[in-house]
Protein backbone atom coordinates (compact mmCIF):
# COMPACT_ATOMS: atom_id res chain seq x y z
CA UNK A 1 0.00 0.00 0.00
CA UNK A 2 1.37 3.37 -1.02
CA UNK A 3 1.30 5.96 1.78
CA UNK A 4 1.50 9.70 1.23
CA UNK A 5 1.28 12.71 3.50
CA UNK A 6 -0.52 15.56 1.76
CA UNK A 7 0.09 18.84 3.55
CA UNK A 8 -0.99 22.39 2.95
CA UNK A 9 2.01 24.70 3.21
CA UNK A 10 5.73 24.26 2.91
CA UNK A 11 8.00 22.91 5.62
CA UNK A 12 11.12 25.06 5.75
CA UNK A 13 14.60 23.72 6.43
CA UNK A 14 15.24 23.16 10.09
CA UNK A 15 14.77 20.68 12.92
CA UNK A 16 11.17 19.81 12.03
CA UNK A 17 12.11 18.91 8.45
CA UNK A 18 15.05 16.90 9.78
CA UNK A 19 12.76 14.90 12.09
CA UNK A 20 10.22 14.29 9.31
CA UNK A 21 13.02 13.01 7.09
CA UNK A 22 14.44 10.81 9.88
CA UNK A 23 11.11 9.05 10.45
CA UNK A 24 10.33 8.95 6.73
CA UNK A 25 13.65 7.20 6.07
CA UNK A 26 12.90 4.69 8.83
CA UNK A 27 9.45 4.08 7.36
CA UNK A 28 10.89 3.48 3.90
CA UNK A 29 13.31 0.86 5.23
CA UNK A 30 10.87 -1.00 7.47
CA UNK A 31 7.67 -0.56 5.47
CA UNK A 32 9.02 -2.17 2.31
CA UNK A 33 9.09 -5.62 3.93
CA UNK A 34 5.59 -5.11 5.36
CA UNK A 35 3.89 -4.21 2.09
CA UNK A 36 4.01 -0.42 2.48
CA UNK A 37 5.60 2.11 0.15
CA UNK A 38 6.44 5.58 1.36
CA UNK A 39 5.50 7.80 2.98
CA UNK A 40 6.00 10.43 0.34
CA UNK A 41 5.49 14.04 1.41
CA UNK A 42 3.44 16.17 -0.96
CA UNK A 43 3.37 19.87 -0.16
CA UNK A 44 0.55 22.01 -1.54
CA UNK A 45 0.72 25.81 -1.39
CA UNK A 46 -1.69 27.59 0.95
CA UNK A 47 -4.75 29.13 -0.65
CA UNK A 48 -4.45 32.80 -1.63
CA UNK A 49 -8.11 33.85 -1.36
CA UNK A 50 -8.96 36.71 0.97
CA UNK A 51 -11.69 34.89 2.91
CA UNK A 52 -11.02 31.74 4.91
CA UNK A 53 -14.06 29.97 3.41
CA UNK A 54 -12.66 30.47 -0.08
CA UNK A 55 -9.13 29.46 1.00
CA UNK A 56 -10.42 26.20 2.50
CA UNK A 57 -12.45 25.42 -0.65
CA UNK A 58 -9.44 26.11 -2.87
CA UNK A 59 -7.16 23.97 -0.71
CA UNK A 60 -9.75 21.15 -0.68
CA UNK A 61 -9.89 21.17 -4.47
CA UNK A 62 -6.09 20.90 -4.73
CA UNK A 63 -5.95 18.22 -2.01
CA UNK A 64 -8.55 16.14 -3.90
CA UNK A 65 -6.55 16.50 -7.13
CA UNK A 66 -3.32 15.34 -5.46
CA UNK A 67 -5.01 12.52 -3.52
CA UNK A 68 -6.38 10.92 -6.67
CA UNK A 69 -8.15 7.73 -5.69
CA UNK A 70 -6.38 7.36 -2.34
CA UNK A 71 -8.34 6.64 0.79
CA UNK A 72 -8.16 9.77 2.92
CA UNK A 73 -7.16 9.99 6.57
CA UNK A 74 -7.73 13.54 7.75
CA UNK A 75 -5.57 14.69 10.64
CA UNK A 76 -8.11 16.90 12.36
CA UNK A 77 -8.03 18.25 15.90
CA UNK A 78 -11.86 17.90 16.12
CA UNK A 79 -11.75 14.17 15.30
CA UNK A 80 -11.56 11.38 17.88
CA UNK A 81 -8.15 10.28 19.10
CA UNK A 82 -6.82 6.79 18.42
CA UNK A 83 -4.19 4.64 20.10
CA UNK A 84 -1.02 3.75 18.25
CA UNK A 85 -2.04 0.09 18.35
CA UNK A 86 -5.45 0.86 16.82
CA UNK A 87 -3.80 2.98 14.13
CA UNK A 88 -1.38 0.17 13.29
CA UNK A 89 -4.29 -2.27 13.16
CA UNK A 90 -6.21 -0.02 10.80
CA UNK A 91 -3.21 0.33 8.48
CA UNK A 92 -2.74 -3.44 8.43
CA UNK A 93 -6.45 -3.97 7.71
CA UNK A 94 -6.36 -1.54 4.78
CA UNK A 95 -3.21 -3.17 3.39
CA UNK A 96 -4.65 -6.66 3.80
CA UNK A 97 -7.91 -5.61 2.13
CA UNK A 98 -5.92 -4.54 -0.95
CA UNK A 99 -6.25 -0.78 -0.49
CA UNK A 100 -3.64 0.51 -2.94
CA UNK A 101 -3.23 4.07 -1.71
CA UNK A 102 -3.64 6.00 1.56
CA UNK A 103 -3.21 9.74 2.00
CA UNK A 104 -2.76 11.29 5.44
CA UNK A 105 -4.00 14.84 4.99
CA UNK A 106 -2.86 17.88 6.96
CA UNK A 107 -5.00 20.94 6.32
CA UNK A 108 -3.99 24.57 6.25
CA UNK A 109 -4.10 27.10 9.08
CA UNK A 110 -7.83 27.65 8.50
CA UNK A 111 -8.64 23.94 8.81
CA UNK A 112 -10.53 21.76 6.36
CA UNK A 113 -13.39 22.69 4.10
CA UNK A 114 -16.57 21.17 5.66
CA UNK A 115 -17.50 19.31 2.44
CA UNK A 116 -13.98 17.90 2.21
CA UNK A 117 -14.22 16.71 5.84
CA UNK A 118 -17.46 14.87 5.06
CA UNK A 119 -15.76 13.12 2.12
CA UNK A 120 -12.81 11.93 4.21
CA UNK A 121 -12.80 8.19 4.72
CA UNK A 122 -11.78 8.65 8.34
CA UNK A 123 -10.34 11.27 10.64
CA UNK A 124 -8.09 11.13 13.67
CA UNK A 125 -6.74 13.66 16.13
CA UNK A 126 -3.40 13.90 17.89
CA UNK A 127 -5.32 15.43 20.79
CA UNK A 128 -7.20 18.61 21.55
CA UNK A 129 -4.13 20.83 21.58
CA UNK A 130 -3.70 23.23 18.70
CA UNK A 131 -0.41 22.19 17.12
CA UNK A 132 1.78 23.91 14.55
CA UNK A 133 1.45 22.19 11.18
CA UNK A 134 5.21 21.57 11.19
CA UNK A 135 4.87 19.44 14.33
CA UNK A 136 1.84 17.61 12.93
CA UNK A 137 4.07 16.43 10.06
CA UNK A 138 6.62 15.17 12.58
CA UNK A 139 3.90 13.38 14.57
CA UNK A 140 2.38 11.88 11.40
CA UNK A 141 5.66 10.41 10.19
CA UNK A 142 6.60 9.19 13.67
CA UNK A 143 3.21 7.51 14.13
CA UNK A 144 3.54 5.86 10.72
CA UNK A 145 6.94 4.52 11.77
CA UNK A 146 5.52 3.42 15.13
CA UNK A 147 2.63 1.67 13.35
CA UNK A 148 5.06 -0.15 11.06
CA UNK A 149 7.09 -1.30 14.08
CA UNK A 150 3.93 -2.55 15.81
CA UNK A 151 2.92 -4.48 12.69
CA UNK A 152 6.44 -5.92 12.43
CA UNK A 153 6.58 -6.86 16.12
CA UNK A 154 9.62 -4.59 16.52
CA UNK A 155 10.43 -3.44 20.10
CA UNK A 156 10.36 0.31 19.31
CA UNK A 157 6.80 0.63 20.61
CA UNK A 158 6.44 0.05 24.34
CA UNK A 159 2.96 0.14 25.76
CA UNK A 160 2.06 -0.58 29.32
CA UNK A 161 1.12 0.72 32.72
CA UNK A 162 4.51 2.22 33.54
CA UNK A 163 3.48 5.77 32.58
CA UNK A 164 5.45 6.03 29.32
CA UNK A 165 4.80 8.67 26.67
Amino acid sequence: MRVRILAIGRLKSGPERDLVERYRTRCLALGRGLGFAGPDLVEIPEGRARRDVERRADEALRLRERAGGAQLLLLDEAAPAMTSEAFAGRLAELRDAGQPDLALVIGGPDGFDPDFKRQGAWSVSFGRFTLPHQLVRVLATEQLYRAFTIIAGHPYHRAGDEGGA
